[in-house]
């Protein structure tokens, strides 16, 4: 049986659980029909032509854990902001973990999603923002049918949170071959502050498939800082779907940080309603072995006035590939904004490989759009400059690496989380670099 015909027949077996009248009942049944006519996609398809999904969709995976597990706190401190004070909503195997959270209803919502999806309060919001701005392409709509649990974070008006929110999803690998389908939904009303960090790890060797699906909604004024940590084990795989609507004068940042995983795909798309919208999308990806790292992005400017900024910066050694499929859409409405878009990249490796596609859609006559792309190695003259000054050439090579990638680090504002990735830039290319982390 094909991945696709046990997720179909396990969907029977999930409704039969799920309560009819359900303010998404709806939602699910329309989105397994449109999986069903879709299907996983392949390379024909232009957006997947440089990712392949044969071997991860190999394994017979579990679709739902056979039994709740717990974890220890000190068994998985080490992945939390732990130098830091910070809202937690974690799960385990894709149930929620009471124990290593710490949530909040205090002047906002830091809960499960599955409270918001069963409990009448929060049925206006569900019902305004819930599946409102996430594609329907065939694993977003696998998703919407099959999500029960997740982040709901609602942040009303004037509210600036006082500290982060992480978001840590855990696989234990007590099944052989895990599917979690975590689905986020984060609203961030008018003149609101928040900085999330999200994170998926595996906890063992065992093959972990995440299908994961965010909606963020910025209202107007609202600032949103959100923060991706990828640094799983060769085993994990990751599909990421992160769909952000902005209204007037919002901000929102997405940091992205690429160091582990088997497969890493995400979608990144920014939908700007409103005018002065400022978008922002960095990222970093430190690649060995035969990973295999997509990013896919899109910003849509709809609205005039507004500003789009994306830097994504690779380093690929061994086998490994890397992909940047970068679009900005201007509609014809939006003139008089500015769009860049960067992708630089370092070939360690004779046998890496990057593939970058950065692309402009442009249908209004004034705007400042740029887009560019660079592949190279390392610049010799500089190694061979700091092997001169006495510096050995593997912490010569390490160094010229981290200030290739330094730029992107000076968009994170949490002090905690940037000690904390600059210490995995340094594991990941090898050395110590002798300076505060």
């Amino acid at each position: 049986m094909s991945l696709k015909e046990k997720l179909l027949s396990s969907y029977l077996a999930f409704e039969d659980h799920l309560e009819v009248d359900s303010p998404i009942h709806d939602l699910r049944t329309q989105a397994i029909k449109n999986f069903e006519d879709l299907g996983f996609p392949t390379k024909k398809q232009e957006a997947w032509k440089y990712t392949s999904l044969k071997t991860l969709l190999k394994p017979d995976y579990s679709i739902f854990p056979k039994k709740e597990n717990t974890l220890e706190l000190k068994d998985v401190k080490k992945y939390f902001l732990h130098d830091v004070d910070t809202y937690k909503i974690v799960f385990v195997d894709g149930v929620y973990s009471s124990f290593l959270s710490e949530t909040t209803h205090d002047g906002m919502d830091v809960c499960l999603l599955s409270s918001a999806l069963s409990k009448d309060k929060y049925k206006p919001v569900i019902e305004a923002y819930y599946n409102k701005v996430a594609q329907e392409s065939s694993l977003t709509s696998l998703n919407t049918a099959f999500a029960k649990e997740g982040a709901y974070i609602y942040i009303p008006k004037h509210t600036e949170v006082e500290k982060p929110i992480e978001i840590i999803n855990f696989a234990t690998g007590n099944e052989a071959a895990m599917l979690l389908q975590p689905r986020n939904l984060v609203v961030v009303e008018e003149n609101a502050h928040v900085q999330i960090i999200e994170r998926h790890q595996s906890l063992s060797d065992n093959a972990v498939f995440t299908n994961s699906v965010t909606e963020i909604f910025a209202e107007k004024r609202a600032f949103v800082d959100y923060y991706k940590i990828q640094n799983d084990r060769i085993s994990a795989s990751l599909i990421d779907h992160t769909h952000i609507k902005q209204e007037r004068d919002s901000i929102c940042k997405v940091h992205t940080f690429s160091f582990g995983g088997k497969l890493i795909r995400n979608n990144l798309n920014f939908y700007q309603h409103g005018e002065r919208c400022d978008s922002v999308l960095n990222g970093i990806t430190i690649l060995e072995g035969k990973q295999h790292v997509d990013h896919n992005t899109l910003v849509h400017h709809i609205a005039p006035n507004c500003e789009s900024h994306q830097d994504y910066k690779g380093i690929f050694d061994d086998n490994s590939t890397g992909v940047f499929n970068g679009k900005v859409y201007v509609e014809k409405e939006a003139q008089k904004l500015d769009a860049f878009q960067q992708n630089n990249n370092i070939l360690i490796s004779d046998k890496a490989t990057i593939n970058s596609k950065p692309q402009l859609e442009i249908f209004a006559d004034d705007v400042k759009c740029s887009h560019g792309c660079t592949i190279g190695q390392l610049d010799e003259d500089a190694l061979f400059y700091l092997r001169s000054r006495g510096i050995a050439k593997k912490e010569a090579r390490a160094l010229l690496m981290y200030a290739f990638a330094n730029n992107v680090l000076e968009g994170v504002k949490i002090p905690e989380l940037k000690r904390r990735i600059n210490k995995l830039i340094a594991n990941k290319i090898g050395v110590n670099l002798g300076f505060n982390l």
